[in-house]
């Protein structure tokens, strides 16, 4: 698949910041509401530098394998709170273009616009690629959200300065929630929908499940 290259790659956190307040601008917060195919993006570190980048796309249906692709590579900027997401972006795109399918959602390891500049990495690879797509995060980041009630599908608003960017979500009853965001094309409603589709059996979404074995355990 091809992947847009919108702006030079940044060599300090300036430009870094400049880059997501211009892209930010490209977000859309609305887009379809159903997916034949869905990828997982999810990147391993192997020690400080090295690390693994993997997508993994699924039927969205049925959540059988469609392709899968493993780049090992290095991060391709210091760890800065706010913009990770240029650590990781390199092999990322490098993965999506060895694709030869194009999926309908991306569903990234992070967060869109729960993000201090309302522009995280699900964010970043929407606007690059066009597609919608969407965050899920492990834990939260920005933002204050209440705790859910315990039943799957339950959620509760991630508030950050008066604003909703997120929703702090059950995905398995009496589990911790994730926290979901919109990236690019995608309403929280169907961001929420997507993440309980795609979470059957456990916790995490199992398209970012695969890919984060993927990266952990690939060639």
């Amino acid at each position: 698949m091809h992947v847009n290259q919108l702006h030079p790659w940044p060599a300090s956190v300036p430009e870094a910041e400049a880059i997501q307040e211009r892209l930010r601008l490209h977000v859309e917060l609305s887009g379809p509401t159903t997916f034949t195919t869905v990828a997982g993006l999810d990147v391993h570190y192997h020690g400080d530098d090295a690390l693994s980048a993997a997508v993994v796309v699924l039927a969205a249906d049925t959540l059988a394998e469609v392709e899968q692709v493993l780049v090992h590579g290095k991060a391709a900027f210091p760890y800065v709170p706010g913009l990770f997401a240029f650590r990781e972006l390199p092999a990322l795109v490098e993965a999506l273009e060895r694709l030869t399918v194009t999926p309908d959602l991306l569903v990234c390891d992070g967060y869109g616009l729960a993000h201090p500049r309302g522009f995280g990495l699900a964010c970043h690879l929407g606007v690059l690629t066009g597609l919608p797509s969407l965050g899920v995060g492990k834990t939260p980041f920005v933002g204050t959200s209440d705790t859910p009630a315990p039943a799957r599908g339950s959620w509760s608003p991630i508030v950050l300065d008066g604003s909703t960017v997120g929703r702090a979500l059950r995905t398995r009853s009496g589990t911790k929630p994730v926290y979901v965001s919109q990236g690019h094309r995608v309403t929280l409603e169907t961001a929420t929908d997507q993440v309980l589709r795609l979470s059957p059996r456990y916790r995490i979404p199992e398209p970012v499940r695969r890919a984060d074995h993927l990266a952990r355990h690939g060639d």
